[in-house]
């Protein structure tokens, strides 16, 4: 069965002192995993600073020695996926093999305008993202790769050194409708998402449904929530009953891994309480939980679909 995981996503408007001192606290505790976003601006704060996250992550990388740690999610139309897969082999080594490799096909319109970026429609969108995904996993996987696209190519390409995971780095992928499931049903090592409990049990049984298409077991397929705090209903860090209720539905779902923004300044004593109380528990209880809901035939026939873009 798939394990519970948990992790914290952190928005690169702090210091790089205060940012290095989070994710420092966040392996004390104990936290599996440590993300950035990919953005030029904060979408839910446009107008403050911002770093890069890819430069920021090969720092964060060398001040932490037992953290996973990722970009949740890449955007493809931000780099070409060859440099891009030469940058993740490079924090690969810098971490000593505590890489996961997040990609999404880009969604934040406005940046883009902003700094000049072509934004495609949606079936370019798509279409970038499969081949990209491609591309990144044969340049992390092989000595030497080709590949004919539509959109990218490579020629008897180059990959040395080769990533210190083995066969690759773990693919994250994030996805919300059928193109981009069926591409995570076949590629990725991790869907990642966010949305309703209801929503994400929907996507789950798709992916279900695609894995099977494929031969591919549907258990060899994590499943990522990230909690997107400024845009939730509901505060996780608010108190011990919040974070229990924020969770458990997401559990019942399928859902086996969680990610969630980091708590406020002044609500950072909870990171402490969940790493030693809750995260425990959901571990020991998760397994059980997701055993239980994939025996179980989920009717989603009275459910609103999501307004999925891609």
């Amino acid at each position: 069965m798939r394990r519970f995981r948990f992790g914290i996503c952190t928005d690169q408007n702090m210091t790089w002192e205060k940012t290095a001192e989070r994710w420092q606290l966040f392996e004390r505790l104990g936290y599996e995993s440590a993300w950035l976003c990919d953005h030029l601006v904060q979408p839910s704060r446009p107008h403050g600073p911002y770093m890069e996250a890819w430069t920021l992550l090969g720092g964060l990388a060398a001040v932490t020695s037992r953290i996973r740690i990722g970009v949740l999610v890449t955007s493809n139309t931000f780099r070409y996926p060859q440099v891009l897969a030469k940058m993740a082999v490079t924090v690969d080594h810098i971490s000593n093999g505590r890489l996961e490799i997040g990609l999404g096909a880009g969604w934040y319109e406005p940046e883009h305008t902003m700094f000049g970026i072509d934004f495609p429609e949606t079936k370019e969108l798509v279409g970038r993202f499969h081949e990209a995904v491609q591309v990144v996993d044969l340049l992390t996987r092989e000595d030497t790769s080709s590949f004919h696209g539509s959109y990218y190519r490579l020629k008897e390409a180059r990959s040395r050194p080769g990533s210190v995971q083995k066969p690759r780095p773990p693919l994250v992928l994030g996805a919300f409708g059928p193109r981009m499931l069926k591409i995570v049903a076949k590629f990725a090592d991790t869907w990642n998402a966010f949305g309703t409990p209801a929503e994400m049990a929907e996507r789950n049984q798709m992916l279900d449904d695609y894995c099977r298409q494929i031969g591919r077991d549907p258990e060899t397929l994590d499943r990522s929530l990230y909690y997107w705090v400024p845009k939730a209903d509901d505060d996780p860090w608010a108190s011990k009953d919040a974070f229990y209720s924020v969770l458990q539905p997401y559990v019942e779902a399928g859902m086996n891994q969680f990610i969630l923004d980091q708590p406020r300044d002044d609500q950072i004593d909870m990171l402490e309480w969940a790493a030693a109380e809750a995260l425990p528990r959901f571990a020991q209880e998760t397994p059980r939980v997701l055993e239980a809901a994939s025996a179980a035939k989920i009717d989603t026939s009275g459910w609103k679909r999501p307004q999925d873009h891609l």
